[in-house]
């Protein structure tokens, strides 16, 4: 089950009860989450990555306050940044939790996403869009309402399909154009206006690979936190038609056999690794 997949609340529910913001005294006591860009600060030998408060060294400047997500085994977490180009103290290193490099678990993978896709939202919401003013917290939640023109916002996670596409033991696997020559995975993209989840699947395979696809099926769901998408799992049948990227977004595309797939396409966190090693032909 796509549950169970990192950065889904699942994965740390025994651990992390979220809260909004103003729920909690913020004179109590817990721990500090720390990132950088999409890293995680971490003590290097023991890679310990939630601090208890005080317990940071006063080598590392914070560029955000504090913010308390939640609690963590029952104490305070609050999460905060440090700048993307700050020189770390002896000691401490910064850990990506997505990509090749894997040293982080996957709970403080979870935790650290959950983290950066409230950061994001918070640093995104100081001003109204319709009008500029300075928005005000709703208590009770993570949206915010506009005292000059009374307009609410909440926060922006983006819906995205991801889709295998499969003709007969071959999956269709795309390579962008912003990728390294070499990694392919499954083609996504966002939801358009007006579209069902299924017609978008239709329209990104038909846009990307210049193929009809048919038989679509949902199969589960990721938060994705970079920084704010919902990924849509989805299968479909190869209806028709020849291969042909466009050429601007999508460079390659190509049928790969089953047992013949490029290197890990999509990262092994990524519900686009869990789709091909869950649905291929010999998983069915």
């Amino acid at each position: 089950m796509t549950n169970t997949l990192p950065f889904n609340s699942t994965m740390i529910r025994d651990l992390f009860t979220p809260l909004p913001p103003e729920q909690e005294p913020d004179n109590i006591p817990g721990f500090l989450i720390v990132l950088q860009s999409s890293s995680l600060l971490v003590f290097s030998e023991s890679q310990q990555a939630l601090f208890q408060d005080g317990s940071l060294s006063a080598d590392i400047i914070l560029v955000t306050k504090p913010l308390r997500i939640g609690l963590w085994q029952g104490k305070p977490l609050r999460a905060t940044r440090i700048a993307p180009a700050a020189a770390l103290p002896a000691g401490y290193e910064a850990l990506p939790f997505q990509g090749p490099d894997m040293r982080l678990d996957n709970t403080l993978a979870t935790i650290a996403g959950r983290a950066a896709q409230i950061l994001h939202w918070e640093q995104r919401s100081h001003f109204c869009s319709h009008c500029g003013g300075e928005l005000a917290r709703i208590p009770g939640g993570w949206g915010k309402r506009c005292p000059a023109c009374g307009d609410e916002h909440f926060p922006h996670i983006h819906p995205c399909i991801i889709v295998l596409v499969r003709r007969g033991a071959e999956v269709l696997l795309i390579r962008n154009a912003a990728w390294n020559v070499g990694r392919f995975s499954l083609v996504a993209g966002f939801l358009d206006f007006g579209e069902s989840l299924e017609e978008c699947v239709q329209r990104e395979v038909r846009e990307e690979a210049g193929i009809e696809v048919a038989n679509i099926r949902y199969v589960g769901s990721q938060c994705w936190p970079f920084p704010s998408q919902q990924m849509i799992g989805f299968l479909a049948d190869y209806a028709g038609g020849e291969i042909k990227p466009d050429g601007v977004e999508v460079v390659e595309a190509e049928w790969f056999h089953e047992d013949a797939l490029p290197m890990s396409p999509g990262g092994k966190r990524s519900i686009a690794r869990w789709i091909i090693d869950t649905y291929s032909k010999r998983s069915a």
